[in-house]
């Protein structure tokens, strides 16, 4: 027969054996409660990846940008005449953001929506000097007779309008440069803006596709005058040849020249 002693220890020892096992119970059951909300976690990071994916999918296709309305088109233009003026006090670096919307009088985030980054800004900038100019020019014709001397003396009008503000020119031509795949629509406006330019020195409304490739190519040669004049690599007097040269091209693409050969 067990002796006291025995069975008390007999007891101890079923005590101990309980308090483990409710140790184990206890720490497997922390153990799944940390697992059930660690996929809960998940399941809600992933639910919420989810809804930041289709967000993302949602604006990278945003709707074609409605015309401006008169207010909004007069605020837009009050930013580009600070951002011209602000570039011709001090170049490139000159223009920031903030001074922009400041001294446009508008909030940062409303010039972000309107030019989502300095290139842009600085882009359409050109387009807008561009067009001013374009103005200018109609009311004041070329007065060479081919159409060649037509368009080398736009362009020349157009080098020595930029040339008489220098820090401004830099800015916008650097940007130009700078531009990548987002601002592709402000850059293709700055060509067609130069494309009607020249196509009006010629005084044609209905370019055949041999005109149009002449014209680009003026576009590039007048493009890398600026920035070889701008870098001091080239004086005003080379200027002038190479844009003379390369104008030569449009008398050769008339129908007269196409005729001849």
């Amino acid at each position: 027969m067990p002796t006291e002693a025995n069975r008390n220890e007999a007891a101890r020892a079923a005590e101990a054996d309980t308090r483990a096992a409710a140790g184990k119970a206890g720490r497997a059951a922390a153990i799944g409660r940390t697992v059930t909300a660690g996929r809960a976690t998940a399941a809600g990071r992933a639910t919420a990846a989810g809804r930041a994916a289709t967000a993302e999918a949602g604006t990278a296709r945003p709707a074609p940008a409605s015309p401006l309305t008169e207010r909004q088109e007069a605020r837009r233009r009050r930013i580009l005449r600070t951002c011209a003026r602000l570039a011709g006090r001090g170049g490139f670096d000159a223009v920031q953001m903030r001074e922009v919307a400041e001294s446009s009088q508008v909030a940062l985030g409303t010039l972000y929506r309107y030019f989502p980054s300095k290139i842009h800004l600085l882009v359409a900038t050109m387009q807008d000097q561009l067009e001013t100019l374009h103005g200018t020019l109609r009311k004041k014709p070329p007065a060479g007779e081919t159409p060649a001397e037509r368009v080398a003396e736009t362009l020349m009008r157009a080098f020595r309008a930029l040339q008489r503000e220098p820090h401004l020119a830099d800015a916008m031509v650097r940007a130009l440069t700078f531009a990548d795949r987002s601002v592709s629509p402000e850059v293709d406006q700055v060509s067609r803006q130069t494309t009607m330019i020249i196509l009006d020195a010629m005084e044609l409304t209905d370019p055949t596709p041999e005109q149009l490739s002449a014209v680009r190519v003026i576009e590039h040669t007048w493009h890398s005058a600026l920035i070889t004049w701008l870098s001091g690599r080239a004086s005003i007097a080379q200027v002038r040849v190479d844009i003379e040269t390369v104008c030569r091209l449009v008398d050769l693409t008339t129908p007269e020249s196409a005729d001849s050969r």
